[in-house]
Parts: structure tokens; C-alpha cells; sequence
């Protein structure tokens, strides 16, 4: 990646976000996220990749917060951000979350969505990322949140790991799959996001980008249990052993 790519406040950049991305997260506009004007800014490069066989992932979003930031935690009810990116494939509320949320010093979200590498739906899409973002130096840990768009209400993520703290210094993360808890693995197509049927397979799309009251759930976030075979989704082609997604991290500058 170039030092000369555009940079944006953070304010501009969650703006454009919003408006690029809509409701379903599968807009062209790269966003860049930085703290506001800080001087003393350090900038990072997340590498995101899919490791799985047969689940895209929505394009991924990563954030450099303070240690009180808690995006989504295994064993909590998922607020309306995490909810509305697991079921409906929409970053507009962590959007807003990042922007409304001072201990959030940065943010960066893809241009695209992450297909595994052997593309089965032959989308030509690319199976890996690379974001920059920049906050400053009260901003010490890493979340990185994306859909399973295979699923009813699945994420794959990251919960507040560190971030490096020297120039050239990089970390490594593997990241799993969680089942947010607030919608029934139906599996079925017509539950999904339409992307889950021409992503993977191909086909006229089928689904829809709106949550479902008939099928709503009140759970807590939980390590996903994978395809079961109960609907449209046969497991040799969607289901994935973890970890779901690699990343790796470098401070670059700063």
C-alpha cells in the first residue's frame, strides 16, 4: 500500500460509510477511519483474509479503540449494530456506533466482500484485504467484525486483541465464527441475505436484506455451530472449519 492513498477525518470518512455502503454492506467505496486531527496519529495495516470453503464475508470493518470499547463479547446479548451486520449484512449502525463513540479513534471498512480463495460462485471477487486506519496513541487494541453472509445471524470477528506498538511491529490473529443469538438458524435462502445464494453458487438471488419477527431469537453471542443441513445450504459446500478469517497486523507509521 502506498503512502499517498486519500486521507479522511474521521467524521468524513463514517459519512461516506453510510452513504456507500446502505443497507447491505456490498458498496464499491473504500472507508478510511482516523483520529481527529491528532498530531501524534499511528498508522497501521490489517491484512483480513478467508480461510473458509463456502462463506463470504461482507467487507470486513476493523476499528483501533480504547480498552472500555467492547464491540460484541461471546456471552453478551449483541447491541443493534452487531444484530443488524449478522443478519442483514448492514455496517450503517457500526457506522454510526464508530462516529458516536469517542474511545473509537479509527476505523477502516473494505471495498468489497471477501469470497473463500477458490471462489466457488466464480464472482471474481478476492479473497483478502488490506485496510489502513490511524488513530492515536490512547488507542492500544483492535476489533475487526464481518457477516458470515451464509447464515441466518453469523459474524466472524475479533474482540479487543492489541495492536502492535512499534514501528514495523506486526501481529498475527485468527479469527472464529459466532452466532449472535438473536435469529433461528433456519438456513433457508429465502432467511438469508439474497448475496448467500449467488456468492457461493450462483443463480438469481434469493432472500432478504430485513430481519424477520417469526424467526427472531433472544440469545446471546455464542461460538457458531456451523451449517447443519436443515435447510438450503448443504454442508459440503457452507460450512467451514475454524478459524474462519486470518489477520495480520503492522504499524507502518507513526
Amino acid at each position: 500500500m502506498t503512502d499517498d492513498r486519500p486521507t479522511l477525518s474521521r467524521r468524513q470518512a463514517l459519512a461516506l460509510g453510510g452513504a456507500a455502503l446502505g443497507s447491505l454492506a456490498f458498496g464499491s467505496a473504500t472507508v478510511l477511519g482516523q483520529s481527529d486531527g491528532q498530531q501524534s496519529s499511528r498508522t497501521y495495516r490489517v491484512t483480513v483474509a478467508n480461510l473458509t470453503r463456502g462463506q463470504p464475508f461482507t467487507p470486513p470493518a476493523v476499528a483501533a479503540h480504547r480498552p472500555s470499547v467492547e464491540v460484541f463479547a461471546v456471552g453478551s446479548e449483541a447491541n443493534e449494530a452487531t444484530q443488524q451486520l449478522a443478519e442483514n449484512g448492514n455496517l450503517g449502525p457500526l457506522s454510526s456506533l464508530i462516529e458516536d463513540t469517542n474511545a473509537i479513534r479509527g476505523a477502516a471498512v473494505g471495498d468489497s466482500p471477501l469470497v473463500p480463495e477458490s471462489d466457488p460462485g466464480d464472482t471474481g471477487l478476492p479473497y483478502v484485504a488490506e485496510l489502513e486506519l490511524s488513530a492515536d496513541a490512547s488507542a492500544g487494541y483492535l476489533t475487526f467484525v464481518s457477516m458470515l453472509v451464509a447464515t441466518n445471524d453469523g459474524i466472524v470477528g475479533l474482540d479487543t486483541v492489541p495492536l502492535p506498538t512499534n514501528v514495523n511491529e506486526s501481529r498475527t490473529y485468527y479469527a472464529n465464527g459466532y452466532d449472535v443469538g438473536t435469529e433461528e438458524n433456519t438456513e433457508l435462502f429465502e432467511d438469508l441475505v439474497p448475496p448467500a445464494k449467488t456468492l457461493v453458487i450462483g443463480g438469481e438471488p434469493e432472500g432478504t436484506a430485513e430481519s424477520d419477527p417469526d424467526i427472531a431469537e433472544d440469545g446471546v453471542i455464542t461460538p457458531h455451530p456451523g451449517i447443519q443441513g436443515v435447510g438450503n445450504l448443504p454442508p459440503s459446500v457452507y460450512d467451514w472449519r475454524e478459524p474462519a478469517g486470518y489477520l495480520q497486523v503492522e504499524r507502518v507509521r507513526g
